[in-house]
């Protein structure tokens, strides 16, 4: 079973995420913000991880950072709320996957977690 880790400071964004990916077969694991998402990333390993990008503590910039320059190469989807092309552009170059608008696509996000 995959394991993803959803992180977003609002759960109200993130518990829809996390219900629907829980009933389509994936263990989910979940976290307010990138710092504590850093920690339950080496505990955990998960196989994917959804994140917003502006958060207290660690944002999704600074967690893509981290990520990429401590060697990880897990997937990473970033789901926001700024739809500006110049965000989207400076996500992928950061090294996320994909970028989703918030609120995002269930339908979609599965797709993509399933490398569809």
């Amino acid at each position: 079973m995959p394991k993803i880790l959803v992180i977003d400071d609002s759960r109200y964004t993130r518990l829809p995420i996390v219900k629907f990916l829980a009933s389509n077969g994936f263990e989910v694991l979940e976290a307010e913000n990138g710092l504590l998402g850093l920690d339950v990333l080496k505990k955990e390993k998960p196989d994917a991880v959804i994140t917003d990008l502006l958060m207290p503590e660690m944002d999704g910039y600074e967690l893509l950072e981290r990520l990429r320059s401590d060697g990880s190469q897990v997937p990473v989807i970033v789901i926001t709320a700024d739809i500006q092309d110049s965000t989207r552009e400076k996500v992928l170059q950061s090294g996320a996957r994909a970028v989703m608008n918030k609120p995002a696509n269930l339908t979609n996000l599965l797709e993509l977690l399933s490398g569809r």
